[in-house]
């Protein structure tokens, strides 16, 4: 286990980085018009600045150099180099929009580097359906779909204000505690960082109104590729995480849980459009968070509505856990959850808006309590955030 300024330092660290360069990347942003313009498919009304990933990265390196990790430990130094590269990517899809295939190409390129680079994969299912050990031949492509599923479903939660950065913020805080628990310094500080880094951007994201950005794809690129390798971390069987395994602790169960609102939504929005003869890739308006918007939630009850599922999704499986369910039966619970809080409460909830069904006034009261940005703390609140 790490120690507790091991840890704090470079959150800290990470977190004064992002708020100091904010407002310079910002100002680049508005200088050079590097914004995102609203359209029929985005939900703002006026353009705003889309290169916010630069100053997350910008500090989440800060936080790693305080530590000096970047020379101790080649594989994060191979991970930060990663993420400049998908940090590059993603800016310039956000300038100039690059195809879906370009990216996925590159997506796929530096997932296998980093596989090969730290001779690690997703390899061991940890006693799932009875499976341990799988070959390579397995492996290697499951490593690449899921890593590369995930990059992309972390991307497509970036719809409305403080989603993605809360849910980056939230995930990697769990990480965070789970690599300290099993005595991965290295991983704990990468994840401590980000979760330092990413604060004064969701402050800004969701409270700023003269100082909000986007946090845009090129930092949507960065959190998935290191999302993705905490993943293979854990699900390696050289995982640090593997004692947990005797506690009857499943590791794909939790992992799964972790990542159920972004790779279900994505799912269900990608079959959806498959089955009304679309691309998979064809933008729309049938995430979840659309849903949420057209019910009359703000963005801001939005957010924090998704990130409720996503949380009690995880308490289901640490519920089943401590019960003593089994790995088996604590997955076909993280499953079901997952499925009813993106599948079911999409079909119910958006037929409750199609046929003005009994339940849609409730949905949409509740909706309306959601409505924090005219309240006198929240404009307080966006003053101070607006300073900085």
């Amino acid at each position: 286990m790490a120690d507790f300024f091991q840890i704090i330092i470079p959150a800290i660290l990470a977190f004064i980085g992002t708020l100091w360069v904010h407002p310079k990347i910002l100002k680049i942003a508005i200088m050079k018009d590097l914004v995102d313009n609203p359209d029929v498919r985005k939900l703002q009304r006026s353009p705003v600045p889309v290169i916010g990933g630069i100053a997350v990265f910008f500090g989440i390196v800060i936080g790693l150099c305080s530590s000096q990790i970047m020379f101790n430990s080649p594989s994060v130094f191979m991970l930060i180099s990663a993420m400049l590269v998908m940090l590059y990517v993603g800016t310039i899809d956000d300038i100039l929009d690059l195809t879906p295939t370009i990216r996925f190409v590159i997506e796929i390129l530096i997932v296998m580097w980093l596989m090969y680079i730290n001779r690690s994969s997703i390899n061991c299912f940890w006693g799932l359906w009875g499976v341990d050990i799988i070959s390579n031949w397995i492996s290697i492509p499951l490593t690449i779909f899921a890593t590369v599923g995930i990059i992309n479903a972390i991307n497509l939660i970036d719809g409305v204000n403080g989603l993605s950065s809360g849910y980056c913020f939230m995930a990697s805080s769990i990480f965070a505690i789970i690599f300290n628990a099993t005595g991965n310094t290295v991983m704990t500080i990468l994840a401590a960082s980000a979760a330092g880094a990413i604060v004064p951007f969701f402050l800004h994201n969701v409270f700023g109104y003269r100082t909000r950005m986007f946090i845009g794809d090129g930092g949507t690129l960065v959190f998935g590729t290191m999302m993705s390798m905490f993943v293979i971390s854990i699900l390696s069987s050289k995982s640090p995480c593997a004692p947990y395994v005797t506690d009857g602790i499943g590791l794909v169960p939790f992992v799964l849980a972790v990542f159920a609102i972004p790779v279900f939504d994505t799912i269900r929005v990608m079959t959806m459009r498959i089955i009304h003869g679309k691309s998979p890739f064809s933008p729309d308006k049938t995430h979840l968070h659309h849903l949420f918007i057209d019910l009359g939630f703000s963005h801001t009850g939005t957010t924090l509505s998704i990130l409720f599922l996503n949380a009690l999704v995880i308490a289901a499986w640490f519920i089943a856990y401590k019960s003593g369910a089994s790995i088996d039966l604590q997955f076909y619970i993280v499953f079901a959850m997952s499925f009813i809080a993106t599948f079911i409460l999409y079909k119910c909830a958006s037929d409750q808006i199609r046929k003005n069904g009994k339940c849609l006034a409730a949905l949409q009261k509740i909706g309306r309590i959601m409505h924090f940005e005219k309240k006198g703390v929240w404009l307080k609140i966006q003053r101070i955030v607006d300073k900085f």
